[in-house]
């Protein structure tokens, strides 16, 4: 993995091929125990941008902004702040009620550092990239405990959706959330509405819970989930939603991230905690990146389950 040095503290105009990154405020305590300063993570973003960047590559962004640390308050935007530098790209999407917001577009190392330098812990894309938003090429499902439910019972789910998938003739990827769950990710061809891809989602979703009542539920409802299921959260494949993305930091006490995990690792137990910013780099490291076949031409094609 390339990267680049952050300074330790203060501010720093950092140079990054041609452009130049103001960085702020770089020893800020962002989790305190263990320490972690705005400077790591911008760190931490740095070396593992070579296997970040193709994933959310030309993907609005949505952003989750942590001022204060991750156990502060935060807020989400949308628009790209200004002002910003002039090679910050945008996409624009309109929005009902908001008009034609400007998202951007993290495609670069340079653009990459400034995100995270306003605060954003974890990131948060589109799954259609720009200008194509309304056309997904993932499907995908988080898995989510309900009150009751283990880690346990995610893997088991996790194993479940896997076999369901596949014998669909798809091949789902997983990773860990980095925060309660597991994300399975499939990488479908371009060309179906983001509301097509959701109700083939949907329909899976409940054909999961039908077979498999005592350990799934797809009631999107919290009121309507039974207790000690999984939620296999079919809605967010709905339009305009977003996941944290595969490498993301997430806001935890212990800094755990989203990381691809095989699913024989999925079989032999692995836990959330098992991945945090301390140990990441020298996974991805030693794996390579997990995911880079969702990056391929290989893609399911939904129209094949109409036939």
């Amino acid at each position: 993995m390339a990267s680049i040095e952050i300074p330790g503290k203060g501010g720093a105009d950092l140079s990054v091929g041609s452009r130049s990154v103001r960085l702020t405020n770089l020893q800020k305590p962002f989790w305190k125990k263990p320490k972690i300063t705005k400077g790591d993570l911008i760190q931490y973003y740095a070396d593992v941008a070579d296997v970040l960047l193709p994933h959310i590559k030309d993907r609005p962004m949505v952003m989750k902004r942590y001022p204060n640390g991750w156990d502060e308050d935060y807020f989400f935007m949308k628009r790209a702040p200004e002002p910003r530098p002039d090679w910050i790209l945008t996409c624009p999407i309109r929005h009902s009620r908001a008009g034609i917001v400007d998202y951007p577009l993290i495609n670069n190392l340079s653009s990459l550092l400034w995100v995270i330098n306003l605060g954003c812990i974890d990131l948060n894309p589109w799954y259609g990239r720009c200008p194509d938003t309304d056309q997904p090429d993932y499907l995908h499902f988080d898995l989510d405990p309900v009150p009751g439910a283990t880690f346990e019972n995610v893997r088991e789910t996790a194993l479940v959706v896997r076999d369901t998938l596949v014998a669909l003739g798809m091949k789902p990827f997983a990773k860990t959330t980095g925060s309660r769950g597991i994300h399975v990710y499939v990488a479908i061809r371009k060309g179906p509405m983001q509301k097509e891809v959701w109700t083939v989602a949907k329909a899976i979703a409940f054909e999961l819970q039908h077979r498999h009542p005592d350990l799934v539920t797809a009631q999107y409802m919290k009121a309507k989930r039974p207790r000690g299921r999984v939620l296999v959260d079919y809605n967010q494949n709905a339009w305009g939603r977003t996941l944290a993305s595969i490498y993301s930091v997430r806001p935890t006490a212990d800094a755990t991230v989203s990381m691809p995990v095989t699913w024989k690792e999925i079989e032999n137990g692995i836990r959330i905690e098992d991945f945090t910013i301390f140990n990441a780099r020298e996974r991805i490291g030693k794996t390579g990146d997990l995911w880079k076949p969702l990056l391929g031409r290989s893609r399911f094609n939904l129209d094949s389950l109409r036939n």
